[in-house]
């Protein structure tokens, strides 16, 4: 993920005072910070997205595949990585890694897994268990000692290189896939299903989760959603599914931008947004958007 754990901690503090500056009907004004009432219900929508219950379990049996289609699920992957690595190949971003100097320490990998924000440490653990000698193990007690932080220290100058010599074995390759699937995926598409969303919907969820990461914490995605479920109700709730997810999209953005002004948010306005005000709730193709400044088109 590319913005969570201690770079989103910052955010209540920068968002209020972003807030209070700006007038509530400005484009640019964030969504006030959350109450810390909120957690509770915070942690409960993430036990209900990542564990399974009979009764969640029924009604996300009874919706249609939305995007875990697999045409529909490669087109997400195809769309997240037009935003990480400015490429619809996502499957030659396997051994990408850098330090884009965000405070996220080294990205890396499909979805950005980072070193500062524990999601790269857990997929080189769960790695190293099933292949204990790969490459990247001898860096464990290092990137155990700089989770949280942007640190280099003891990753320093081999990481990199190890990282892309592993990425070009099929098991690590496939490590970063079921790591992707396991903690954004597949609990954005439930927690989505649940909601009520369609496959839209449920894209708009995934990419949430992958930028924000799957936190309780002021930023994470359970916040965002909470935020925006002040403003909308969900279709399960009886809310008009566009207008939810308009409010979703416009805390998002603001939260994105709390914690970086300047950020490109062209992930939420010519991408998602576009979707959006087309009405194209099921993510049919072709489908057009800019990101970053370039232009997209799949078929």
């Amino acid at each position: 993920m590319r913005r969570a754990g201690l770079l989103l901690s910052a955010v209540p503090v920068i968002a209020t005072a972003v807030y209070l500056l700006l007038p509530p009907d400005s484009p640019d004004a964030p969504a006030p910070p959350p109450a810390a009432t909120a957690q509770p219900a915070l942690g409960e929508a993430k036990d209900r997205a990542e564990s399974e219950r009979a009764a969640d379990d029924a009604v996300v049996a009874a919706r249609p595949p939305g995007l875990a289609a697999p045409e529909k699920k490669e087109l997400a992957l195809r769309l997240v990585a037009s935003a990480e690595h400015a490429t619809t190949d996502w499957r030659g971003t396997h051994g990408i890694i850098e330090d884009a100097d965000d405070g996220c320490g080294y990205t890396a990998g499909i979805v950005g897994f980072c070193t500062a924000t524990h999601d790269l440490l857990a997929l080189v653990e769960t790695y190293t268990e099933d292949h204990p000698d790969n490459g990247l193990a001898p860096y464990l007690p290092a990137l155990r000692e700089v989770d949280g932080t942007d640190s280099h220290e003891g990753l320093d100058p081999g990481f990199p290189a190890a990282w892309k010599a592993e990425a070009r074995t099929p098991a690590f390759r496939a490590a970063q896939e079921a790591e992707r699937d396991r903690r954004y995926f597949e609990p954005a598409v439930r927690l989505a299903k649940l909601d009520g969303l369609g496959t839209l919907g449920q894209f708009v969820y995934f990419d949430a989760m992958v930028f924000h990461g799957p936190g309780v914490e002021a930023g994470g995605f359970y916040d965002v959603r909470a935020r925006a479920l002040e403003q909308a109700r969900t279709p399960a709730a009886g809310g008009p599914e566009k207008t939810y997810l308009s409010a979703f999209l416009d805390v998002r953005r603001a939260t994105m931008l709390s914690r970086y002004p300047d950020l490109d948010t062209s992930r939420v306005d010519t991408a998602q947004r576009r979707f959006l005000k087309a009405g194209n709730l099921g993510l049919a193709t072709p489908l057009e958007w800019e990101m970053h400044g370039e232009h997209y088109t799949l078929r």
